[in-house]
């Protein structure tokens, strides 16, 4: 099967645009403030008004207020969202919209326990921990924590690159994988040669 692949932290038309051309499946939009990839809801929902159909939205929160998410994704029209700070499965599932949550990988016992308690998850998104970071940070975690049979699709994240996207796919096999600062010029800004070199290696 195929391997989908998540572009994350879009801040730009023309990155947007380039990952698509690319064979980007989804693309990720930032509304946590403390990123330096964060885009306004204006802004994200202009750049999704340009794009092609048959690509998913997704709106990134973390720990936001749920008036807050209510308006962003009016605004945005962002497709799934995805969850990525401490919020409770019952919160995950209020907004009647598809969703996927990320859990940072500590340990095995803790991990298989996160992913029964958010079974209602379209997937999951596994990333990397760090002490009071939630995500973005770059890092790889050791992929030997993964269980062998999950109980929801895995979408793999956490310090990939062009350089390690064939040997994660190919020792993980996972849904997806999911990518930002790997693919990155700068904070924010996409490199358009990495980009196509990650979507590549996800699927060689």
């Amino acid at each position: 099967m195929r391997t989908r692949v998540k572009i994350c932290g879009i801040t730009r038309i023309e990155d947007a645009l380039e990952a698509i051309a690319a064979g980007a499946d989804a693309l990720g939009f930032v509304f946590y403030k403390p990123s330096p990839r964060y885009i306004s809801p204006e802004k994200a929902g202009e750049i999704i008004s340009q794009l092609p159909p048959f690509v998913t939205t997704v709106a990134l929160f973390v720990n936001e207020p749920s008036d807050d998410i209510y308006r962003i994704l009016e605004v945005s029209h962002c497709d799934l969202i995805q969850f990525h700070g401490d919020e409770s499965a019952e919160f995950c599932e209020s907004f009647n919209r598809p969703w996927i949550k990320a859990l940072r990988v500590k340990d095995a016992s803790s991990l298989s326990l996160q992913m029964l308690e958010f079974k209602q998850a379209r997937a999951l998104l596994l990333d990397s921990y760090r002490p009071g970071v939630p995500g973005g940070t770059g890092e790889t975690f050791n992929w030997e924590l993964i269980p062998e049979d999950p109980p929801r699709p895995l979408i793999l994240a956490g310090g990939l690159t062009p350089e390690n996207i064939s040997s994660a796919v190919q020792q993980l096999q996972p849904y997806g994988v999911d990518v930002s600062g790997g693919v990155e010029a700068q904070k924010g800004i996409k490199d358009p040669v990495k980009i196509h070199a990650f979507i590549r290696g996800a699927n060689p």
